[in-house]
């Protein structure tokens, strides 16, 4: 079995377009959620998100590959030539062996409601020719291998919320079972529209807190929903043996990844906290460690009621009284809820922690709920080393996806 390693990173986010500025802000506590700019939502019960800002698709595309993509390809592909960029890596030389395993949770969005309301108001003739590819799901991972050549094994994985972590975890196994020696992995997603914030304002999953800085709280008894974000995490994975062999700067390694369903509810994860609870403990074990080994745990923490409670339960249920001897926060104040690419912008966020034993904080945390009793390191991050770090990431439909990351130590 392979050893996997990260090589390179990559990111579009409502708190920078490259990891290092995106890094620099999450130590300094700075937020991306503000007030909706995308379209006005005046008439709207929700008035803040988190959105991308300063963002040319011209900085890494040519006007005629971008202008055929919808926004979460654009941010998928832009991410991943930063990724390959800091790796280093040849694809050509090796493309064959090289991987896209990139979910969005949603797909072309902005692309679906455009052509849907040009085809009822100019007719159907009139929806253009490239409607479907750039709505479609898979488009994401299509367009960064043919921008990046890649011709490997290439998927869409659509878990929902958890989607760039159950991609992520599937390149590892990949290149673990020799399948592939290297995999762009991760999440884009663009969804803050009419029809995406409306969307999931009726299901009463989004905040209506009209304040950007409190509107996304973690773990905070006033939590009330989360706030839409939207861009990009892309990884790009290698075999150890062969990002050694290149000599390559490594980041961080995957060690351990499970995934699992609760087959409870639709939108609502089990309250005892046993479905994520387990898939926590499968990539424990997976990663050869014990649990009072894991030293910090980046949370899914959407800020709705019923998750952050659940999910506090399931890091009990997983870790047992270690639970309370460790931090664990939520990233999600400051760049809100990326939906199927969160987990690829954590997977950064975790990694970055890692490298410079740094824990980020839980922005909007205020008034810790009482069943949500463990260190959530609240308002400011704190220094610390880091060996072992989880990344949890829970979508709906009950699907959870848990990634085990090592520091790399030059081993």
């Amino acid at each position: 079995m392979q050893r996997v390693v990260v090589t390179g990173m990559g990111t579009i986010s409502p708190i920078g377009n490259d990891v290092t500025k995106f890094w620099e802000n999450m130590k300094q506590g700075k937020t991306g959620i503000g007030i909706i700019e995308a379209f006005d939502p005046s008439e709207s019960n929700v008035s803040v998100a988190a959105e991308v800002k300063d963002f040319d698709p011209k900085d890494t595309m040519g006007r005629k590959e971008y202008s055929r993509m919808d926004r979460y390809s654009q941010f998928g592909v832009a991410a991943s030539v930063e990724a390959l960029e800091d790796s280093g890596y040849d694809v050509e030389s090796n493309a064959e062996n090289v991987g896209v395993i990139v979910g969005s949770g949603i797909g072309g969005l902005i692309a679906l409601q455009d052509g849907i309301e040009k085809m009822l108001d100019k007719g159907p003739k009139r929806v253009s020719p490239m409607f479907v590819p750039m709505t479609i799901g898979n488009m994401g991972a299509a367009n960064i291998s043919m921008k990046l050549g890649s011709r490997g094994t290439s998927l869409d994985v659509v878990t929902a919320c958890a989607s760039a972590t159950n991609s992520i975890g599937e390149a590892f196994l990949k290149i673990q079972n020799g399948d592939l020696d290297a995999c762009f992995a991760g999440g884009a997603e663009a969804t803050i529209n009419e029809i995406g914030i409306a969307g999931f304002d009726v299901l009463t999953a989004l905040s209506r807190n009209e304040d950007p800085e409190t509107a996304s709280r973690p773990f905070d008894k006033e939590r009330d929903g989360f706030v839409m974000g939207e861009g990009a995490g892309i990884l790009f994975l290698e075999s150890l043996e062969s990002a050694q062999k290149r000599g390559a700067d490594i980041l961080a390694e995957i060690v351990g990844y499970a995934s699992n369903s609760d087959a409870y509810h639709m939108t609502a994860p089990r309250p005892d906290g046993s479905g994520a609870g387990e898939a926590i403990k499968k990539a424990i074990k997976m990663a050869g460690i014990q649990v009072e080994d894991i030293d910090y745990i980046n949370a899914h923490g959407t800020s709705t009621p019923t998750n952050d409670s659940a999910e506090t339960a399931s890091i009990k249920y997983a870790l047992g009284e270690h639970a309370y001897n460790i931090p664990v926060s939520s990233s999600k104040g400051f760049f809100g809820h990326l939906l199927g690419a969160a987990g690829g912008v954590e997977a950064i966020a975790v990694i970055k922690a890692l490298e410079e034993g740094f824990v980020p904080a839980t922005l909007g945390l205020e008034n810790t709920d009482e069943a949500c009793d463990l260190d959530y390191v609240p308002q400011e991050g704190r220094k610390q080393k880091i060996t072992y770090a989880l990344s949890n990431s829970l979508g709906f439909g009950g699907h959870n996806a848990i990634l085990v990351f090592k520091a790399w130590a030059g081993e």
